[in-house]
């Protein structure tokens, strides 16, 4: 394998690319009771983490995940809410899920970039997936990598493996989409092989290797969870807004009085160019003083017609 691609720090060009994800296995070694892919993690499933990771990402054309059929109602509960996402029935291996999922993306062509993930790195960094996308416009092949850090040994044997030029590769992994086609038609079946830059490097094709963040490691047992809640715990932030208004009983006679969207009985209402509810109006405040996003008269001025005797809960809606 070629070394590393460095770490670029903004886009340079904008990469069409599809994305296939491998999530059709048992995940039996977490326990918990379901697959691993659908256990809850920081308050979503895992899968749905690693789907959040790409979506909105610049040139992405089309997500597809291998998934086991028995898993079909996880799956979409998963997604809920999401669009234009297939999924692809897997298979007795890893290998062979992973060759049926590239099979159907039968509308690409060779030169097209395909991004194969593992379901199980949720915390893939946005600029490590650019920087894997931009290596292939001059490789066919390349993988995220990270250096061994750690002493490596052999059970039973006394010397140590050299960490001079050894990586724990990491997904995405990238390729042209007849490459990888290629690899999996060729594979040997008696071979086993841990992942697909191993078919590509069967093939004589350099893989290069783009430095990934440690950040990006797979869960795969009950301690990646405990440490994978732990780190996105750290990435959360939190926010608090103010609301504040007030709004005068106007002279007129009047039936309700609006408050927090609840008409009140009441013989005057409030004065206001809306509806002049103060609790929505508090609350609309608080939410754009959360995101530094001024206030309320800002974004629907007393002045602008077209918010006279509106209802404050559209507001509130559109502050959300």
């Amino acid at each position: 394998m070629e070394k590393f691609a460095p770490m670029r720090d903004k886009i340079e060009k904008i990469n069409n690319f599809n994305l296939l994800i491998a999530a059709a296995g048992q995940g039996t070694r977490c326990g918990g009771g379901l697959p691993k892919q659908y256990r809850m993690l920081a308050g979503k499933p895992l899968l749905r983490h690693t789907i959040d990771a790409f979506i909105g990402f610049p040139g992405l054309q089309q997500i597809k995940v291998i998934i086991d059929p028995a898993h079909e109602e996880l799956f979409l509960g998963t997604i809920k809410g999401l669009k234009n996402i297939d999924f692809v029935a897997g298979s007795d291996s890893r290998r062979n899920s992973v060759k049926n999922g590239v099979n159907s993306f039968s509308n690409l062509k060779d030169s097209d970039i395909l991004l194969i993930h593992d379901a199980a790195r949720p915390m893939v960094r946005k600029d490590d997936i650019q920087t894997l996308i931009d290596a292939l416009n001059d490789n066919e092949a390349a993988t995220l990598a990270a250096p061994v850090t750690d002493t490596v040994k052999y059970e039973n044997r006394k010397e140590s493996v050299t960490r001079d030029d050894l990586y724990a590769l990491q997904t995405p992994q990238g390729f042209h989409y007849g490459t990888i086609k290629k690899a999996h038609a060729s594979a040997d079946p008696q071979t086993e092989y841990t992942d697909d830059t191993g078919l590509v490097s069967a093939l004589g094709i350099p893989v290069k290797l783009v430095q990934g963040h440690r950040g990006n490691f797979k869960i795969t047992t009950e301690d990646d969870f405990e440490m994978a809640e732990k780190l996105m715990a750290r990435q959360e932030e939190t926010r608090t807004g103010m609301g504040f208004d007030v709004h005068a009983f106007a002279d007129t006679p009047a039936t309700t009085v609006m408050l927090c969207g609840v008409a009140v009985p009441h013989n005057r209402p409030l004065a206001g160019h809306s509806d002049a509810d103060v609790g929505l109006h508090a609350i609309t405040d608080a939410i754009l003083g959360s995101i530094a996003a001024g206030d309320i008269g800002q974004h629907f001025p007393p002045s602008n017609d077209k918010y006279k005797n509106m209802d404050s809960a559209i507001f509130l809606r559109r502050a959300v």
